[in-house]
């Protein structure tokens, strides 16, 4: 996925009601960016780290600007959470993650479950796979990529669709896509949200199957880049 439009650098001032920053750029300017990531960005929203923004491309909203990337120290992380899921869908399209090759078609945010929008639906020779992605910026250990940031009662609710959907005799997988680069390993973060964590083992007790990628990040593009182990 490359950006449109060049990013801008800027200073973190602060990131506040969840979904704005305060970004001073190289001009001494200080603007407000629409930060698309609902989680409590725990490890990626320290101020005064370097940051880049992107401009709107639709001159009529309200927030100018989109917080994109931060540096922690040699990586860096993308924080838009609207990326993943094209992500994901793209690199499959192109092959890129072994375990998900051969699609004939792949859709994105399809109806299923209880009021729920798959990620990235799979239809391989009239056989199904659900793919729900999540995305991972939190690490608080060397190496190690986790995930959730926060407690998430949504993200236990999409582990039982995701059950039954196997129950039904589909194919169901669970995508963690980390959006940094300095990570070898991923593992849940069980004292954030121990109910997830639960949730995650008894998905895989009854058939989901978890995948964790990592990505390259730079100021021009983000992509997929290569799996990592997933410990539990």
């Amino acid at each position: 996925m490359k950006f449109p439009d060049p990013l801008i650098r800027g200073t973190l001032e602060r990131r506040y009601k969840r979904f704005m920053a305060d970004v001073t750029l190289e001009n001494g300017d200080t603007v407000v960016a629409h930060c698309a990531n609902s989680g409590s960005m725990l490890s990626v929203k320290e101020p005064g780290s370097e940051v880049w923004i992107s401009p709107a491309r639709n001159p009529d909203r309200k927030l100018k600007y989109t917080w994109e990337l931060i540096r922690c120290g040699r990586s860096l992380v993308g924080v838009n959470t609207a990326h993943p899921n094209a992500l994901v869908a793209d690199a499959i399209e192109n092959g890129k993650i072994s375990e998900l090759t051969g699609a004939d078609t792949v859709r994105r945010e399809v109806k299923y479950g209880k009021n729920s929008r798959i990620d990235v639906l799979l239809e391989t020779d009239g056989k199904l796979t659900y793919v729900e992605v999540k995305n991972v910026t939190l690490s608080r250990e060397k190496g190690l990529a986790e995930f959730p940031d926060s407690v998430t009662a949504r993200g236990a609710k999409h582990l039982q669709e995701l059950s039954d959907m196997v129950a039904e005799g589909h194919r169901a997988v669970m995508m963690y896509l980390v959006q940094r680069q300095d990570c070898t390993s991923f593992s849940v973060a069980a004292d954030i949200d121990p109910v997830y964590a639960e949730a995650l083992k008894t998905a895989k007790a009854a058939g989901v199957e978890a995948l964790c990628y990592s990505c390259k990040l730079s100021k021009t593009e983000i992509k997929i880049d290569k799996p990592l182990p997933i410990n539990l």
